[in-house]
Formats: structure tokens, C-alpha cells, sequence
């Protein structure tokens, strides 16, 4: 018999940590998509070591939000037993891998927030979080100049490199507003120094990516829209088709162990 879903606890500290969690997960699975793919060897290696980073970082999240709750849950419940609209990761990790230009772009997008989020977390008043946060940032600094060296060298490339890297910058471009989003559940967080207010951190997001894409001869879009409701539950038609290939086995045979 299929396993069921799960019904979640609702605080702030449990809904926060699960969100990253999410994140880390799907844009994980994402990148796992590329092995045996990627346009060179290296690069296979290269983003499938990013991807087992960000499924580590993912693990640690859902390890934590099981003890947070209190349920007896563990990493693999949270992470394959939910159902889609339970998921509040960003939009923009679970956007599809396109071509090799649309998954750096993505990477890059994600990474130039991803990094001084963990650096700044570091500082958090829950011990926990802050450990995460020491170790991901480490990983997040390298997927960071990872992925702002491919974007420099796809956008400064060929005529071809060029014009799909400057598709991939403006097919995702309306998916970075939501990096910045806070709601009460994390605002309650953010004025106990638990957590950090991701629009502090627009500045220098911002900065970091109006630097690669100059180098890389590349515009960013012009129009101030931007896509919303990842954090709500709200996803696109890709995290169905992602989670119904991520949950299979689990889902198929419940108690699975590797």
C-alpha cells in the first residue's frame, strides 16, 4: 500500500527551517537531473557534487525540523511524504534545468543569495542553525564562484553562448523577487535574532550579480514583476513532475532504507 502523506506542525521556527530545507532539496534534485549529462566531464562532477551539497544541507534542515516539531519525524518523512502544496520552497529552484545556460543562470541567481544568507546566519541566536549555517556557507561561497565563472564565460562566449545565456537571465528573472520575502512566521524569528530578514540582503545580491553580468556582457531585465507564492505553497506545474519522480520509491515502498 502507498505510503500517506503527512500532516505538518505549524510554528515559526519549524515552517522556517523546513522552507531552506525545500530549497535545498529540490534545487539538489534538480542538479542531480544533470549527471551523466552535463556538456564535459568536469562539469558532471562539478554538479553533482553541488547537488550532494545541497542535499546534505537539506538533510541537516529536515533532521532539525523533525526535532523542532516533535513528532517522531525524521529527514526522509519530511522530505518524501508531503504533498506538493506542504512544499515552500522558491519558485526559482524549482524551475526546470533548460539548457546548460538556464541551470547556471538559476545557480547563480540562488547562490548570490544563498551565500551571505548563510554567512549572516552564522550568527543566529539557535545554536543549530548557526552550525548549519558555518558548514553551508563554506559550500555556498564555492557554488557562488562556480557558478558566476560559467555565467561570465557563457555571456562573454560565442554569438550562440551569448544570446542563451541572456534567454536564460531573462527567462528567470521573475522568479528572484520571492529571495526576499518575509512573512509573520519568519518575522517572529528575524526580532528574536533567530533568523536573518532575507531583505537585508538585497543590496548585496544585487551587487554580486550586477558585477557578473556587466563582466559577462550581459543586461538584466528592465521590468520590476515578479512571480510570488512558492512560500504559500503556490508552485509552478514543474514541482509536481519533480516530486512525483523524487517520492517514488518511498512512496511505493514505505520504510525504505538504503
Amino acid at each position: 500500500m502507498p505510503a500517506a502523506s503527512i500532516e505538518l506542525t505549524d510554528t515559526p521556527l519549524f515552517t522556517t527551517t523546513l522552507r531552506r530545507a525545500d530549497d535545498a532539496l529540490v534545487l539538489g534534485h534538480r542538479l542531480s537531473e544533470w549527471c551523466g549529462h552535463a556538456p564535459m566531464l568536469e562539469e558532471d562532477m562539478a554538479l553533482s557534487n553541488i547537488a550532494l551539497d545541497l542535499i546534505g544541507q537539506a538533510r541537516e534542515l529536515y533532521s532539525y525540523a523533525g526535532q523542532v516539531e516533535g513528532q517522531g519525524r525524521g529527514e526522509d518523512q519530511l522530505a518524501y511524504l508531503r504533498e506538493e502544496r506542504q512544499y515552500q520552497n522558491l519558485l526559482l529552484v524549482e524551475q526546470p534545468n533548460g539548457d546548460f545556460a538556464r541551470t547556471i543562470a538559476r545557480q547563480l541567481f540562488y547562490s548570490a543569495f544563498a551565500d551571505p544568507y548563510w554567512r549572516a546566519m552564522m550568527q543566529s541566536s539557535d545554536a543549530t542553525l548557526a552550525a548549519i549555517a558555518a558548514k553551508s556557507e563554506k559550500e555556498s561561497a564555492y557554488h557562488l564562484r562556480h557558478a558566476a565563472e560559467w555565467m561570465i564565460r557563457l555571456g562573454d562566449g560565442t554569438d550562440e553562448s551569448h544570446a542563451r545565456a541572456q534567454d536564460a537571465v531573462e527567462a528567470l528573472w521573475a522568479f528572484t523577487g520571492e529571495l526576499f520575502e518575509t512573512d509573520n512566521a519568519e518575522r517572529r524569528l528575524i526580532e528574536t535574532g533567530i533568523a536573518v530578514d532575507p531583505a537585508s540582503l538585497r543590496a548585496t545580491w544585487q551587487s554580486t550579480i550586477d558585477t557578473v553580468l556587466r563582466e559577462a556582457m550581459l543586461t538584466a531585465p528592465s521590468n520590476p514583476w515578479m512571480q510570488q507564492g512558492g512560500r504559500s505553497g503556490r508552485h509552478t506545474e514543474h514541482l509536481g513532475r519533480l516530486l512525483a519522480e523524487l517520492q517514488h520509491m518511498q512512496r511505493t515502498y514505505p520504510g525504505l532504507t538504503w
